[in-house]
């Protein structure tokens, strides 16, 4: 049984692999075309789109680490049907439990890789690109925008102001391209700042290359220029950070100092969980993937069962981003909204 269970796990675990190092290709050349498009319109470079769309990619990729564990068992279990390996297994006495044991542990050992190791290097690789993409804005000749812009509304010591940054970066508390639309403590409008970048201190925003422009006045450059605040960096991280770009370890750390703060951890704790249930949707994956390919050869309709199994598994990613997008808008508990897909999945799979 030890050297049959190696045997089958290598099968999966190379089938897999190849699969999801396609999806990183394919994902790769799909964003590297949309950067070169901007490059092309903006003046930048091709190595500069490159650069970014390869710090890029990991992040991007783990979306398709379902799909790649689902293709890459079915694979490995038709394969394995057509060299009559299995019938063979079958036919010494063995059960569907035996054979599929190391495929599902395999499932499960990518799913904790992945969140222990993968996803830490490509939360870094992807705020390392964000950098990238703040020190492209602010060149001459611009190459990365965002699209739509971020707003945000703040208080302080000198009166409330809001601010739209075309770029964010650093969960935040790095904006480039930004403009403060500031008001005195009569809620009155003041002054206009067009500046390069923002960067949160305590108490302020840091602003270089400003220009201030108030009412009926010519406009002032200043090399720095500060904008008080009430907000803290968790609260920007809360507000306008994004919780995927922070690495798995240091999830806990955030969650806890939000809480202490008596701020909102919802996002934080939500993509903890995630990462947390990602190998039991890997484990549900190859169960699911056992169903529509192990006795596709018996019974014929090969072609028919993998589409079905396609199907449910796209039916099961639905479910679980509904489900996800519910337990952030606070109409459900986190756990229920995150483990309970995979669950349920996991439990369709096995009956």
């Amino acid at each position: 049984m030890k050297t049959l269970d190696l045997y089958i796990s290598k099968k999966f675990l190379i089938t897999i692999a190849a699969m999801f190092f396609l999806c990183l290709v394919m994902i790769f050349l799909i964003d590297l075309i949309e950067m070169l498009r901007e490059a092309i319109k903006r003046g930048g470079t091709m190595a500069d789109a490159m650069l970014i769309s390869l710090l890029r990619v990991p992040a991007f990729a783990e979306m398709s680490l379902p799909f790649a564990v689902l293709i890459g068992s079915i694979g490995a279990f038709l394969n394995l049907s057509k060299n009559s390996e299995l019938i063979v297994a079958r036919a010494s006495g063995m059960s569907v439990w035996q054979f599929a044991r190391p495929a599902i542990m395999v499932g499960a050992l990518i799913g904790a890789f992945i969140t222990l190791a993968y996803n830490p290097i490509a939360s870094l690789a992807r705020a390392h690109s964000e950098d990238l993409q703040a020190e492209l804005v602010n060149k001459k000749k611009k190459l990365i925008t965002t699209g739509k812009p971020t707003w945000l509304r703040q208080e302080g010591v000198d009166g409330p102001s809001i601010l739209t940054a075309r770029l964010v970066t650093k969960q935040g508390t790095q904006l480039s391209d930004v403009i403060f639309f500031q008001y005195d403590r009569e809620h009155r409008f003041k002054e206009r700042i067009d500046a390069r970048s923002a960067f949160l201190q305590d108490g302020r925003w840091v602003l270089t290359n400003a220009n201030v422009t108030a009412p009926n006045e010519k406009a002032v450059l200043f090399e720095r220029y500060h904008v008080s605040t009430f907000l803290t960096r968790t609260q920007v991280q809360d507000t306008i950070g994004d919780a995927e770009m922070i690495p798995f370890w240091d999830l806990p750390g955030y969650i806890e100092i939000a809480e202490k703060a008596g701020l909102p951890a919802l996002q934080f704790r939500i993509q903890y969980q995630t990462l947390l249930s990602r190998p039991l949707w890997m484990m549900a994956m190859v169960m699911l993937a056992a169903t529509c390919s192990l006795g596709s050869f018996r019974f014929g309709n090969v072609q028919k069962m993998i589409l079905y199994g396609l199907m449910a598994g796209f039916g099961f990613f639905v479910f679980d981003q509904i489900s996800r997008n519910m337990g952030l808008s606070g109409n459900t508990p986190v756990i229920l909204s995150i483990w309970g897909p995979a669950t349920v999945a996991c439990l369709a799979a096995s009956t």
